[in-house]
């Protein structure tokens, strides 16, 4: 049963995307209790509750983009659609019994550290509540973002971000222009494109993009996993190192690269024959310097007589008349964004505020940064699971999830073997890890020339969002708690 009386909990952990439930789950399963849940909305989900576009689905193949202790053996396909995603993700929540710890509608307003006390004071939408540990699992994904756009708020027709799909919207027969060519946009497009009097689509940067294997799991395999869940952890482990594997071209190994330039750009020739439209859709940046995408059908909805590729972006707009940057002028009934994410500057950064009354956000002018890429100095008993050179460009972001969470617990349990006060990695430590982070980002492709991304800082052009080495260097860099990074010894 609920307690919504309750409003001092030894832990609270904010969001219930794939971090927070992988964080309540492990907390759960290793007799840990006393937590809540904050979740903004009115049900679990993140990423995938918000998203709910036409062609909506995970570009890692979800066997691996899945929790280790909670495999499934029903997935439809190699790349899930975003309802199954979601659908699994309450499954978890629900088997896991961590419905009973979440407060829905309680948005977190501010988060205050309170020396004297030595707590977190948690201001949200149904009151203030009160913890000793904070735990932000906020993603990366979190908060969408839309372009200043002169004239934007004029728009005379309907206008929305991807990530706040309107399924109410009538698109039947409109004319409809999709700004941005990222992941969503190539998921979108082909769907939005068949029932689109006329679609445009305006692209600033062209994307590389490889085919999707994406095979539709037969019911003897499901058969076969549900009966062998060795069989199941074989193809989790083997799609893990092949993806692994791919990591080599963002080193910036000249070998790599040019095998993965060109199975990118036959697949492009392949489906695009046309020398004008194939030059339009021809990235002008190292490949892997931005994310490398998958599909099938982006390519050919350009071939359609009702889409056109405007390869420049969006400049201005006046009443229903959108102008690109080229000059040309299209007139919509629908706008559609498909630009991303706050990602190098996560709003959640505002809200918390440390021990010096400073936000995160304050304390990261010049890229964000954090020891083990989990705590930060100034800000006590605080984890951020998804923060600081957490992401990837070429494995799954769950694996990562569970490194930092199997961080935390080993943090959570010498904390409570030692009796030790609030925890604060030092200084000296974080500065240490930081720059190693810099200096390993160095000769990838994300630090080549040409390449813009919101992997890299705006402000200091620092490598701040994405893990610049293999995955399983991170779980072995990040998966274990070391209290050397936490204990000044001059002082002990």
């Amino acid at each position: 049963m609920r307690d919504t009386a309750k409003t001092f909990f030894d832990i609270v952990i904010i969001g219930t995307g794939f971090a927070g439930l992988g964080m309540a789950a492990r907390l759960k399963q290793s007799g840990r209790e006393d937590f809540v849940i904050l979740e903004r909305a009115n049900d679990i989900g993140g990423t995938w509750r918000d998203n709910t576009y036409p062609g909506v689905a995970c570009d890692v193949p979800s066997p691996l983009y899945s929790f280790s202790f909670r495999l499934n053996a029903e997935w439809s396909r190699l790349f899930s659609p975003g309802a199954e995603i979601h659908a699994y993700m309450k499954s978890v929540a629900r088997e896991e019994g961590l419905i009973p710890h979440v407060r829905f509608n309680a948005a977190v307003k501010h988060a205050f550290w309170d020396t004297a006390t030595a707590c977190w004071r948690i201001s949200t939408a149904q009151g203030e509540i009160q913890a000793k540990f904070l735990i932000t699992g906020t993603g990366h994904l979190a908060d969408e973002s839309l372009p200043n756009i002169p004239g934007l708020s004029g728009f005379t027709g309907q206008v929305f971000h991807s990530a706040r799909w309107r399924n109410e919207a009538v698109l039947e027969g409109k004319r409809i222009g999709i700004v941005g060519s990222g992941a969503s946009a190539i998921q979108l497009v082909p769907e939005v494109a068949k029932i689109a009097g006329h679609m445009t689509v305006f692209q600033r940067s062209a994307p590389y993009i490889i085919p999707r294997p994406n095979h539709v799991f037969t019911d003897a395999e499901k058969r076969l996993f549900r009966r062998d869940r060795t069989e199941m952890r074989k193809l989790r482990e083997s799609i893990f190192w092949m993806l692994e594997n791919t990591f080599a071209s963002r080193r910036g190994v000249p070998r790599y690269l040019a095998e993965n330039k060109q199975q990118a750009l036959l697949h492009l020739a392949q489906q695009i024959p046309d020398p004008e439209l194939q030059a339009k859709l021809t990235p002008d940046y190292e490949i892997g310097c931005k994310r490398v995408l998958l599909s099938n059908d982006y390519y050919p909805t350009f071939l359609r007589d009702n889409v056109t590729l405007e390869d420049t972006a969006l400049e201005s707009i006046n009443g229903g008349t959108v102008v690109a940057a080229s000059g040309t002028r299209v007139e919509l009934d629908v706008l559609i964004f498909c630009t991303g994410f706050e990602a190098a500057t996560p709003p959640y950064a505002t809200l918390v505020h440390g021990s010096d009354g400073r936000s995160l956000a304050e304390h990261w002018q010049s890229g964000m940064e954090a020891n083990a890429s989990t705590t930060v100095n100034g800000f006590p008993n605080l984890f951020i699971i998804n923060g600081p050179n957490t992401g990837l460009g070429h494995n799954s972001i769950v694996y990562i999830i569970e490194s930092q969470v199997e961080y935390i617990l080993e943090a959570l349990n010498w904390v409570e073997k030692t009796d030790h006060g609030p925890l604060e990695p030092l200084a000296a430590a974080q500065s240490h890890y930081s720059d190693s982070m810099q200096d390993s980002a160095a000769g990838t492709v994300w630090l080549s020339s040409g390449c813009k991304s919101w992997y890299l800082d705006p402000r200091s052009r620092k490598l701040t969002l994405i893990w610049p080495s293999f995955a399983h260097n991170f779980r072995h860099r990040n998966g274990h708690f070391s209290p050397d990074d936490y204990l000044d010894k001059e002082k002990t």
